[in-house]
């Protein structure tokens, strides 16, 4: 009897020390890995909540580029790491939508991660280097089929989700042009403003500085409706290719595993940063939309994130279109 009670009384005390380890999270730095090089979209969008999150949580958040592959790289090293909360990533709709096809990859983005929230979204332009050869996008169109093979475009990673957007365009317009990929948004962008590379299918977030700034030319808005960020660029539905819509979104995921608690607490603060005002205008600055106050919880972001792939995976499939 009074081995039993001792048993009893150990059980009771692993689990209250149990309780007290996830009641004290975080009691170190969390690293939240941008699976990009330093100054594009998910490397700046997770600098920004960096510090609210440090501010809510009450430990450094340490943002981490993990370059390579298309954003493989870094979202497996995310997918491999302890299910503790000290290690997320930010994702978006070319890492964990488009990826997952193109790519072979050694994880399952539905089921290796935690949905923790959906952050930001933004819509994709049709941009070019400032001097090219063509006014609106008929004259692109016209200019592309006079000159097949002729104009490069700009893509992040091979068969990533600016190709994707890209073999679109060549399909419904008709034409033809090569791709060349970088590591990232940013070295993409800086090739484009020097006229290394003439095109590029990007997300807004990356381009709306450079267009304010006259650096480079943008055609339209893959949207149905125009952008309130820039509400000069014409749709692509105006422009006369109805239907070819993309939109980039990013969330943050946790390792498969993390504890419920873990990843209420975390997501908790991403809430409490994406209302701070300041992060709103920062956002905003950036060219990202932050969403609503009800789709940021967990369940939101794994509802939105299966119905992207169940949208995207059978046009990318039927597109062949494959990473070398």
């Amino acid at each position: 009897m009074k081995s039993l009670l001792s048993a009893l009384a150990l059980a009771v005390s692993l689990s209250g020390i149990g309780s007290a380890t996830a009641q004290i999270y975080p009691a170190r730095a969390i690293t939240i890995v941008a699976p990009f090089p330093a100054g594009g979209p998910s490397d700046v969008l997770a600098r920004i909540l960096s510090e609210p999150l440090r501010a809510a949580l009450g430990q450094p958040v340490v943002i981490e580029n993990v370059a390579g592959a298309g954003g493989n790289i870094g979202v497996g090293r995310v997918a491999r790491a302890a299910p503790d909360g000290y290690t997320l990533v930010i994702g978006q709709w070319s890492t964990h939508v488009v990826n997952p096809v193109t790519y072979t990859l050694l994880y399952d983005v539905m089921n290796d991660f935690e949905p923790i929230a959906l952050l930001a979204n933004t819509p994709q332009l049709i941009i070019a280097r400032k001097d090219f050869p063509a006014s609106d996008v008929h004259d692109l169109i016209a200019w592309l089929k006079g000159n097949p093979d002729k104009a490069t475009a700009a893509t992040v990673g091979a068969a990533g989700g600016a190709q994707v957007a890209g073999i679109y365009f060549q399909q419904a317009t008709g034409t033809r042009f090569p791709f060349v990929p970088y590591r990232g948004g940013a070295p993409a962008m800086q090739d484009l403003i020097a006229g290394q590379v003439d095109i590029m299918f990007d997300q807004a977030a990356n381009a709306i500085t450079q267009i304010r700034a006259g650096a480079i030319r943008a055609y339209a808005v893959m949207a149905e409706r125009r952008w309130h960020g820039a509400p000069d660029i014409p749709t692509i539905d105006e422009a006369g290719v109805p239907g070819l819509h993309v939109a980039y979104w990013h969330g943050l995921w946790a390792p498969k595993g993390t504890p419920k608690e873990i990843v209420s607490t975390i997501n908790a603060a991403v809430v409490s940063a994406l209302a701070d005002p300041n992060v709103q205008q920062l956002y905003a600055a950036q060219g990202q939309d932050i969403w609503p106050h009800e789709r940021q919880t967990p369940a939101a972001l794994a509802a939105y994130h299966k119905a992207e792939i169940e949208k995207w995976w059978p046009v990318i499939r039927a597109a062949h279109v494959k990473a070398e």
